[in-house]
């Protein structure tokens, strides 16, 4: 492998670390005393300080180095989170993305910012421990030391990854000659993952300092680990106690934490099974019966941890969960799976035509393998929404900071899939969204306390299966939109006219034209009417639709956004004028009725027809591509939705449903109006993939003939 290629190897397992890292500051700010996180925070700096050092990026190793220690101090409990803590760890996480994409040719990296971030955690760090060393206590009967144990040859651990249970039980002796504990604790969490726990003395007055239990996990070796206590033995009590090694299945498998206690001497069987008997936590229980302490309940709940961490390790050495591959060779699959597709049509055509009974059997079962590969494969380039919804969550925090408000997001259906090419171009418009939904609808706190709503907003993100779709919704609980203000704005704009009667959908969703904007002012996040209606074109792009809903002012905005699952291959409805064909994404096909002479008659030729009480206009496909041929005497309606907004399309036949391989016009075709793509039919024949967004637009502006006038 290449100097480049380990460097994007690295860049890649880094990225994700970095979402993690992001990811769990965030919850860490919610719930600052949970261990747990701290943990994950913690694993995701070191390893990315570990990876860093082995491919090369110093800089990165080195930076990431100074913060990690102050983790271990949080990790520890000597530095409590707080808001300083996460806001100089988030902005150490985005200086390392600096130095990453500094190291990778992608971007600069300012090194003064990093020494301003270390300085501010050394500030943090001293300010929060003082001088809290332990003071000399008064001299004692000193126990027999013991030597260090070991259960393991001393010359097989070297590179071993191995687990080893510490205990540590100073005496006043050791105190009084100006030891101490915490250097020695130190000197441990250099050599691996070291957890430490503090089990109070029972007895002070009478020489009892408490015990020191430490779970370590290492490479260095039993002989390393024996030299951080080389100068402590002769006044302290150490035992060393290799638990496992890599790859020990036994130490893999999972106990109980009574199993755990009773193997290591805490506590008899026999108390345990009496506990047992009771209706209780097991780890309440004994502490409650006062058979152990709280902290040795705690480490052996560790020590549990371990062993399942253990044989995930040892699985994962037994077969790789996953594999990366490019995502230019996935497209490729794709594509090549969708010619598969096209062949596989062809050839079920050519057969019914033959009529030949041999061929029936073996073209059923090519077309079911290729209908299954094709699931399989467009599965494949699914992923969660949930990976695009974790960024967010650092977006409305430092926005909501810099406004001066008090926000918090919630999110749904995080699992939902999603083809990953929509995912990578749905970010923007989402981000823009949000941004919206803090700068202009979440009220500031004291106006939110006014109207009777709690200090802090919330904006809820959620995702969810609809059908062949995605339903993407953001909604705040915020001041809502104004009906008359956009309604000015927009008939300023010449978007509606001042006499027209508009009803609420219709004058919401003038918000999506260029220029709009309600804003009073302009700020650095919005005001200048830019981004609404590339968040529209961005999702019709898409194959989607975008609608916004408000229940009035002070009752908040909804914006929901549709999107087809995957831009592959979508289920398309075939349609006819003359000899050109046409596939409808099916997913904004509502029904099909039928349109005769007399309907037309009925309406002197204006292009609407009464549907289910509802009057539906529609555009005529023959005249919009200007096919010629006569119309026949009994025409199809195809009614589809865009936006909530109903329209007709008026064609010669409907040949049914069609799984659609998207293929892109040619260079040539650019500016076609009303063609999003093409697909190739099992007859070999061409046929056209409707854009219905564009249609729906130029079919207007060619009923006010806006058209004709610039042709003229």
């Amino acid at each position: 492998m290449s100097e480049s290629e380990y460097g994007e190897v690295f860049r890649e397992e880094a990225t994700e670390l970095l979402e993690e890292l992001e990811s769990a500051l965030l919850e860490l700010e919610k719930n600052p005393t949970d261990l747990k996180i701290v943990g994950r925070v913690f694993r995701a700096m070191h390893t990315i300080k570990g990876s860093g050092a082995m491919f090369g990026f110093d800089d990165i190793a080195k930076f990431t180095h100074h913060v990690e220690t102050v983790l271990d101090k949080v990790r520890d409990g000597a530095v409590p989170v707080t808001k300083e803590l996460i806001d100089l760890t988030l902005a150490s996480r985005d200086h390392i993305t600096a130095l990453l994409d500094a190291a990778t040719g992608t971007g600069a990296a300012d090194p003064a910012r990093g020494e301003e971030i270390i300085a501010g955690m050394q500030t943090l760090v001293a300010a929060a421990t003082g001088d809290a060393a332990p003071a000399p206590a008064p001299a004692a009967k000193q126990p027999e030391a013991a030597p260090v144990e070991s259960e393991a040859p001393q010359d097989k651990t070297v590179g071993q990854l191995t687990h080893y249970r510490i205990h540590l039980k100073p005496t006043a002796e050791f105190f009084a000659a100006g030891g101490g504990v915490e250097p020695l604790l130190d000197e441990l969490r250099k050599l691996g993952e070291c957890t430490v726990f503090l089990h109070e003395p029972q007895a002070r007055e009478a020489g009892d300092y408490g015990l020191w239990e430490a779970l370590l996990t290492t490479k260095q070796g039993i002989n390393a680990v024996r030299d951080v206590f080389v100068f402590a033995e002769s006044s302290c009590l150490v035992k060393v106690v290799p638990l496992a090694t890599e790859g020990d299945e036994e130490f893999s498998e999972h106990k109980r934490l009574g199993e755990i206690l009773v193997e290591r001497g805490e506590i008899a069987p026999e108390a345990l099974k009496e506990i047992l008997d009771q209706q209780k936590p097991l780890g309440e229980l004994l502490v409650e019966a006062k058979l152990v302490t709280r902290t040795k309940v705690e480490s052996a709940l560790a020590e549990q941890e371990m062993r399942k961490s253990q044989k995930l390790a040892a699985q994962k050495a037994k077969a790789a969960d996953s594999i990366r591959v490019g995502a230019d060779k996935l497209d490729r699959l794709i594509n090549l799976v969708g010619e598969l597709v096209v062949t596989q049509a062809q050839l079920t055509q050519v057969a019914s035509q033959l009529g030949e009974s041999d061929l029936v059997e073996p073209v059923e079962q090519i077309e079911r393998l290729t209908a299954e590969m094709r699931d399989c494969v467009l599965g494949i380039r699914m992923l969660p929404i949930g990976t695009t919804f974790a960024r967010f969550k650092r977006l409305v925090r430092d926005l909501s900071t810099e406004l001066g408000k008090d926000v918090v997001m919630q999110t749904d259906g995080a699992e939902t899939e999603l083809d990953k090419n929509v995912i990578d171009q749905l970010g923007d418009p989402l981000v823009h969204l949000i941004r919206n939904s803090i700068d202009h609808g979440i009220e500031a706190p004291d106006a939110r306390e006014a109207a009777g709503k709690p200090r802090r907003g919330a904006i809820h993100l959620s995702a969810t299966h609809a059908g062949a779709n995605v339903l993407i919704t953001v909604s705040d609980d915020g001041r809502g939109l104004d009906r008359e203000k956009i309604r000015e704005k927009a008939i300023a704009k010449g978007l509606i006219k001042p006499e027209a009667e508009v009803d609420d959908a219709a004058i919401f969703n003038t918000i999506f034209a260029p220029g709009l904007s309600t804003a009073g002012t302009v700020t650095s996040v919005s005001g200048r009417g830019v981004g609404m209606d590339v968040v529209k074109s961005t999702v019709e792009g898409l194959k989607g639709s975008v609608s916004v809903h408000s229940s009035g002012k002070g009752k908040g905005t909804t914006i929901a956004i549709s999107l087809p699952l995957t831009l592959a291959i979508i289920d398309g409805l075939l349609v006819q004028v003359e000899d050109t064909h046409f596939v409808l994404p099916l997913s904004q096909v509502l029904e099909c009725v039928e349109l005769t002479k007399e309907d037309i008659a009925r309406f002197h030729e204006r292009r609407v027809l009464p549907v289910r009480d509802q009057l539906v206009p529609y555009v005529r496909l023959r005249d919009f591509f200007a096919i010629p041929g006569q119309r026949p005497d009994l025409e199809q309606l195809v009614i589809v939705e865009i936006n909530d907004e109903r329209f007709g399309v008026v064609l010669d036949d409907v040949i049914g449903e069609h799984q659609t391989v998207l293929k892109s016009l040619g260079w040539v075709y650019r500016n076609a109006i009303g063609v999003s793509g093409s697909t190739i039919l099992g007859n070999g024949k061409v046929a056209l993939i409707l854009d219905m967004p564009n249609v729906l637009k130029h079919a207007r502006l060619e009923e006010q003939g806006a058209i004709r006038n610039i042709v003229h």
